[in-house]
């Protein structure tokens, strides 16, 4: 019975070394050394095929552990190279801002120089100005559930409040103190043409001026616990009726050129001329051309750089042309386009609607200018260069703020590579420990074995 489960192949597939040991001895002592040999080659293939298995898991642990280690190696590397080009771009950055703030300073100091040497007239000049401008200031206020008023009464009663607003920083102000003209009458006609709800109208910069006057509720009605209706609430002012508000960056801008060496950046427009090919009699200029624009709103309040001419005054006026007297107008109608007005009441809409009769009395008008004739050549144009580098240096300070955010982000992804790595390699260097216990354990099993089976 012994010798026949030996032969049985079967059978040797279920023994254990320890187990064909002892079967190969107990064989030889019974006098069977052909099967004992058989027992024993078997159980030396069995130990050297574990052998081979536990080296190639080695191996295979080794290889993994190399795989990684350089993934990890490389992902570190790159983000280190990302925080160096952030850092290299903010630095560069900085440099850009700090000589724009330095030029912008010493324009300043210049400009002050002049102030300082001719106080007298500015002063005059300036006094007609805030005179001129707070009488429309004050009339705009006289609208009391308007939404003109309430952002007037914030600025001039209510400034402390001001600053802390999120549409502060978005809102222009109203149209009728974005302009000034040099003759009241003229004041008074183009503000007839454009009507009191226009003349009204709030100008923001963006889209996100225009939502933080009015959120709605779900159900679309208004939410008065905020934006302008809120601030109207809380100066003794409620909002009453419909109001308009006019978004600079959604506006269709003026693409032609500027007048040559204009400080003032009047619009290269072609004048009109009748059929004959003469100049109609009469015509003075474009309405869009006469209006008077503050330095920091003749350019760089939008995006593309555009200031309140081509944007804002384009579109109210568009080639809107001036004529001395009606007869005059009237004998230009076939060049007349987008509309015309005479110094003496006249006025046509762009669509060819005439208005008749008595003139409207509007009692919100554009400020009267104070002109230029006594500033120097180069003064507009060194406040407009002040202008223009503020503008930049503002988007130098996006562009760091961008920057910085970038880089504190590839920071932070390095600081957890990091650690992952550091995890990794304590992790690693466990296992591969297990994994060369485990054997070395096998080579001494097997050198073991060897020896109890020769």
């Amino acid at each position: 019975m012994q010798a026949s489960s030996i032969q049985d192949p079967s059978v040797l597939k279920h023994v254990g070394h320890s187990d064909s040991c002892s079967n190969a001895m107990d064989a030889m002592a019974n006098g069977a050394p052909y099967q004992a040999e058989r027992v024993l080659c078997t159980a030396k293939v069995l130990l050297n095929s574990s052998f081979s298995l536990t080296r190639e898991l080695v191996n295979w642990s080794n290889f993994l552990f190399l795989l990684s280690h350089q993934k990890y190696e490389k992902d570190i590397q790159m983000l280190g190279l990302r925080i160096k080009k952030h850092e290299e771009n903010i630095k560069f950055l900085k440099s850009q801002k700090n000589s724009l703030d330095d030029s912008i300073l010493d324009m300043q100091v210049s400009l002050g120089n002049y102030h300082s040497s001719s106080s007298p007239v500015i002063k005059d000049e300036d006094h007609t100005r805030m005179k001129s401008e707070e009488e429309t200031l004050e009339d705009i206020i006289r609208h009391e559930k308007s939404a003109a008023s309430i952002l007037c009464l914030l600025k001039t009663r209510h400034a402390s409040q001001t600053p802390h607003l999120a549409l502060s920083k978005d809102v222009l102000g109203v149209v009728a103190q974005l302009g000034k003209l040099d003759d009241d009458n003229l004041s008074r006609l183009l503000s007839e043409y454009l009507g009191i709800e226009t003349m009204l109208a709030v100008v923001c910069k963006t889209n996100e001026g225009v939502k933080a006057l009015e959120t709605y509720e779900k159900d679309g009605s208004i939410t008065k616990n905020s934006g302008i209706h809120e601030l109207g609430i809380s100066i003794g002012r409620q909002l009453d009726g419909r109001f308009l508000v006019i978004c600079l960056e959604n506006l269709r801008q003026y693409s032609g050129e500027f007048v040559a060496n204009d400080p003032q950046m009047r619009l290269d427009l072609l004048k009109p001329s009748l059929p004959n090919g003469g100049s109609p009699p009469g015509f003075l200029g474009f309405a869009v051309n006469m209006i008077n624009i503050d330095t920091d709103n003749l350019s760089r309040l939008t995006a593309t750089g555009n200031g309140l001419r081509e944007t804002l005054f384009y579109n109210l006026f568009s080639r809107l042309q001036v004529y001395n007297k009606r007869e005059d107008m009237l004998q230009a109608l076939p060049c007349i386009k987008d509309g015309a007005i005479s110094l003496d009441g006249g006025i046509i809409k762009p669509t060819g609607i005439f208005y008749l009769g008595c003139r409207a009395s509007i009692n919100v008008k554009f400020p009267k200018g104070c002109g230029t004739s006594t500033l120097p050549a180069n003064y507009l144009e060194t406040e407009k260069l002040i202008k223009e580098m503020k503008w930049k240096a503002e988007k130098i300070q996006e562009d760091m703020q961008r920057e910085q955010a970038l880089l504190n982000h590839a920071m932070f992804s390095f600081e957890v590579k990091k650690k992952e790595f550091v995890k990794y390699l304590a992790e690693s260097s466990s296992h591969v420990t297990q994994v060369m216990m485990a054997f070395s354990a096998s080579m001494k099993y097997f050198n073991l074995k060897v020896v109890i089976l020769v």
